[in-house]
Order: C-alpha cells, then sequence, then structure tokens
C-alpha cells in the first residue's frame, strides 16, 4: 500500500481498554483532518476490544499487531506522527523502560528514534495512576518528548478525548 499524495500519515496504537471500541473515533477525526492512518494494536486489545475489520474498512489497511517476517513489505509508510490511543497502564510502563515486546510497544520505543510528534492519551485506573513505577514512566516519556493528553480512569467512555490526540501531534 502507498501513501496518497501529500496527505501525512498517522501510526495509531491501540491498547487494551474497554474505551478501544470507539477507536474509529479516532479514525473518522483524523482522516477528517487529511491523515492517512495505520492501526498497531497489542495482541490482548485484538482479542475484542475493537472491530477490527470496521477499523479496516476506515483505514483501507490491515490492522497490524505481529512483525513481519523478513522480505515482506511494509504495509505503512514511515509515520509523521504516532498516537497511542489508549494507552493503558502496562504499555505505558513498558515503553518508558524499553520493553519493545510487543510490535505495538515496539512501535512507541522506535518513534522517538525517529523525531516524529508523538502523543498518548492515558486510560488508567485511580488506583494504578498513583502507583509510582506509573508516575516514573510519564516523566521519563515527557522527558522524550511525548505529549500527554488528560488523564482518564474509564467513568464515561463517551467523554475519552480521542480528538485530543490529533492536537497534541499537530501542535
Amino acid at each position: 500500500m502507498t501513501r496518497q499524495a501529500g496527505k501525512p500519515f498517522l501510526y495509531v496504537v491501540v491498547c487494551a481498554a474497554g474505551v478501544a471500541a470507539d477507536v474509529g473515533r479516532l479514525i473518522t477525526a483524523a482522516r477528517e483532518r487529511d491523515w492517512e492512518v495505520g492501526v498497531v494494536a497489542t495482541p490482548v486489545a485484538m482479542n475484542g476490544f475493537f472491530d477490527t475489520a470496521a477499523v479496516e474498512a476506515l483505514t483501507g489497511r490491515p490492522v497490524r499487531s505481529a512483525w513481519r517476517t523478513p522480505g515482506e513489505p511494509r504495509p505503512f509508510p514511515p509515520p509523521d506522527a504516532v498516537v497511542a490511543a489508549p494507552a493503558t497502564f502496562n504499555t505505558v510502563n513498558k515503553w518508558a523502560a524499553g520493553l519493545a515486546d510487543t510490535l505495538a510497544v515496539a512501535t512507541l520505543c522506535e518513534a522517538s528514534g525517529l523525531g516524529v510528534p508523538v502523543a498518548a492519551l492515558p486510560c488508567v485506573a485511580d488506583a494504578l495512576a498513583a502507583h509510582p513505577a506509573y508516575q516514573d514512566s510519564l516523566a521519563r516519556l515527557r522527558g522524550m518528548g511525548v505529549r500527554f493528553g488528560e488523564p482518564y480512569s474509564g467513568e464515561d467512555p463517551a467523554r475519552f478525548p480521542w480528538e485530543q490526540a490529533l492536537d497534541l501531534v499537530s501542535s
């Protein structure tokens, strides 16, 4: 697949949180702002947290969750920006520690080295957000230039700030 002429390409990293079911809102908003979109999901998110067929229909591209084999073509062009939404406790901590054990976390780890804008919309329960390791991870990622949206603990899925991710990578 190739990039459409002149349109920037956004990677959306989707983690396993209930609000992931609405990731189509972010994809639709991105496309309305003239982005092309590719989705990379954590393996757990692929197990029913969002409708992969619907996302593939919206993006016109496969949802990625596993590394490609040697010689297999890249399904996405290089990113112009990367968004992690929803970004879970586990993913944020692994990302900050550089534990690239899944394609999704490896994508986030690599993004910093690419020099592209990176944003995260955390979806973390208040009790987990209070954990010292999580607070350290946020500080480390901020120090790497990651832009964070407002904390969201999951009480009202309709209030998850999907479009804020686009504002963060566009500023």
